[in-house]
């Protein structure tokens, strides 16, 4: 379980390729701070810490995760988001993500205002109901405010604090993101389907 606030990136210094497997060897800051058998969301995803060596360590995705998010796009030297799952006695600034990225959306729009920036993104049919003025999203695993929502769209602002210190300042028009909608309203739907 996650909150949404990225505690710091990483950078993607080698991939492995093992049958319908991708190994990612990752340098950050965090690297050397962790454990083996961790949860560790990487840019929304939750994988686990499988080797750590120094200020590295190896995460690997099979391929239902490949396919569902954007790890299968993943070159040597991108820059990911990382967050070490919640401690239960902390705030939870953000709010609750999961790591179970729910499908992609491609930026659609990108501005530069003063002082901040705004971002347009399109997602895939069938999870509008899931988006909500005002409402949490993790775009790359980090919580953010949606507003602007129509049926298969959102915008997102950055303050200068979550550009500079989460890989959102990668982000470009074409860019695919990981999204997780908010585990509220996933469940609120489910009731809502059964109830019928």
């Amino acid at each position: 379980m996650f909150t949404g606030i990225v505690e710091n990136t990483g950078k993607i210094i080698s991939i492995e390729k093992k049958g319908t497997n991708a190994s990612f060897w990752i340098e950050s800051p965090l690297s050397a701070a962790l454990k083996v058998d961790q949860s560790l969301s990487h840019d929304g995803v939750c994988l686990t810490v499988e080797v750590i060596e120094g200020s590295k360590h190896r995460v690997t995705a099979i391929e239902e995760t490949l396919r569902k998010t954007n790890l299968g796009s993943w070159s040597e030297g991108k820059i990911v988001n990382l967050e070490r799952c919640m401690i239960m006695n902390g705030r939870l600034d953000g709010h609750i993500v999961q790591g179970h990225v729910d499908a992609t959306a491609t930026c659609i729009d990108y501005q530069v205002l003063e002082g901040s920036w705004e971002y347009r993104f399109e997602f895939p049919d069938g999870f509008g109901q899931l988006v909500i003025e005002k409402g949490s999203i993790a775009v790359n695993g980090t919580s953010l405010t949606c507003f602007k929502v129509d049926k298969n769209h959102f915008s997102i602002a950055i303050i200068p604090y979550t550009f500079e210190h989460t890989s959102i300042n990668q982000v470009t028009i074409g860019s695919i993101v990981n999204i997780e909608f908010d585990i509220l309203g996933k469940y609120v739907q489910r009731w809502m389907q059964l109830k019928d």
